[in-house]
């Protein structure tokens, strides 16, 4: 039985039940793969699928609109499967149990995946529907955009001739996104020497910090846990010898905890409340710093190494770097350092890196890597991907602003986020490439509080349309 057919756009919402019914996570792409192939088939379009379970499906112009340029629409197939403890789906091999009460469409007990289903959805749709004008189109979808953009970054480009891309993985109705951040990881190590200890310790931590997401939360000025406890240590005026360090879970999230256990005879508890009075902010008012006995411990760096962590940490850079000159309280390139952990022979220390400018980007890592070799270590860069960086001139992002005036008599928001998008992957691949990401309103995504507009995707659909007919 479905659940959406009394939905509009009908055809639309039809799709998109379909494609919830496809367990269809990250890394479990092969079966809507198939089925986006076994739709080409049965209407007649052609199509390729490649090894990374991309799709490209192609549909000549309509009468009229041969000689216009071919145009891309995209979004990717993969969805982030999230679930309730007492949910007992599946999602590996189960459907989604899709509802709707007329004004928002959702799954009962997991995440939806109308991130990025219903760019999908909209483009079967339209694919089917031989009453509407538009250029030829290469329909993309692409995969585990969740995990890493690994679909889009394995794509063959050679494969794609347009230039103009509508890409439908934004949440926000009404905002034109125009550029975006690339960015990188920096795992960063040196080399420190443990010596016997076996004396009493003390565990500092710090905590209370508001963190959130290293891209688009960058901007808040909000405290990082890793960088505090730096700092704390180097106040420290007597020898101190460091036993354990952590703080972090992820490098794209700003951390909001860290714990170091030492050994030192100085009055810590004093220093760590005037530490606290003279770095609490109004972005983290909760920030403290407590100070709790632990037991002995056997071995800890030696004071020399111990000071050499702290000055390393302070050497390190982080948060905002540069702001955009062409956009108004735009983040250019920001550094996190979200993880730092100390081993036995070395101490770890991980960042996300983010840029809408290559180069910064770059500059920023060699910045890293040379501070590392400062202090005898080893930087390794990887997963580095390509920013999408903002046309000052887009024949597209006119005419999607000139449509949605028309349509709706008010402008579209048009920004640039300092996070990363397949767009910039794309880009990088198809120079000169004049691309778009917008979407419907959802809410909550990536939990299985996740919403989807049931309106807002009716008019962002008719806006695709007549985009499209516009080009």
């Amino acid at each position: 039985m479905r659940n959406l057919e009394q939905l509009n756009p009908k055809r639309v919402f039809w799709y998109f039940e379909d494609l919830c019914a496809i367990p269809h996570g990250s890394g479990n792409t092969d079966a809507i793969s198939e089925y986006c192939v076994r739709f080409a088939r049965a209407h007649g379009l052609a199509c390729e699928r490649d090894e990374w379970n991309n799709v490209i499906i192609r549909k000549p112009a309509t009468a009229g609109y041969e000689d216009h340029p071919t145009v891309i629409v995209q979004g990717h197939l993969d969805m982030v499967c999230e679930q309730d403890a007492n949910c007992p789906l599946n999602m590996e091999t189960d459907g989604l149990r899709v509802r709707t009460d007329g004004e928002w469409v959702w799954a009962e007990g997991t995440t939806l995946g109308g991130d990025d289903g219903i760019a999908v959805a909209m483009a079967l749709a339209i694919l089917e529907d031989d009453t509407l004008c538009h250029p030829a189109l290469e329909m993309l979808f692409t995969t585990d955009e969740e995990t890493g953009m690994y679909g889009a970054a394995g794509l063959d480009a050679s494969r794609l001739s347009g230039r103009v891309l509508l890409n439908a993985d934004s949440e926000n109705e009404g905002v034109l996104t125009v550029g975006c951040a690339g960015g990188a990881r920096a795992a960063l190590s040196i080399p420190v020497t443990r010596v016997p200890l076996n004396a009493p310790c003390i565990c500092v931590t710090v905590e209370g910090l508001m963190g959130g997401h290293s891209g688009v939360e960058i901007d808040k000025g909000r405290l990082n846990a890793n960088k505090l406890m730096g700092a704390f240590l180097q106040s420290l005026s007597t020898p101190y010898r460091i036993v354990s360090l952590e703080g972090g879970n992820k490098d794209n999230a700003i951390p909001r905890r860290t714990v170091c256990v030492l050994h030192t005879t100085e009055d810590v508890a004093a220093a760590a409340r005037a530490f606290v009075n003279a770095h609490r902010v109004d972005t983290d008012p909760d920030l403290t710093v407590t100070v709790t006995a632990a037991p002995s411990a056997e071995t800890a760096l030696t004071a020399a190494d111990s000071r050499r962590v702290a000055a390393f940490l302070a050497a390190l850079p982080n948060g905002i770097q540069t702001m955009s000159a062409d956009i108004a309280g735009l983040v250019q390139t920001s550094l996190n350092l979200g993880v730092l952990k100390l081993q036995e022979d070395a101490l770890c220390a991980t960042f996300a890196v983010r840029s809408s400018v290559n180069r910064e980007r770059d500059a920023l890592l060699d910045r890293l890597t040379q501070i590392t070799a400062d202090f005898g270590g080893e930087a390794d860069i990887h997963g580095r991907y390509p920013a999408w960086e903002y046309r000052s001139h887009s024949l597209l992002r006119e005419t999607m602003c000139a449509v949605y005036r028309r349509l709706y008599q008010a402008d579209p928001v048009v920004e640039i986020i300092h996070a990363g998008l397949e767009c910039g992957l794309l880009s990088d691949k198809l120079p000169g490439l004049d691309a778009v990401s917008f979407g419907p309103d959802m809410a909550d995504i990536h939990t299985s509080r996740e919403r989807l507009s049931v309106a807002s995707t009716a008019r962002t659909y008719t806006y695709l349309c007549e985009t499209l007919r516009s080009l």
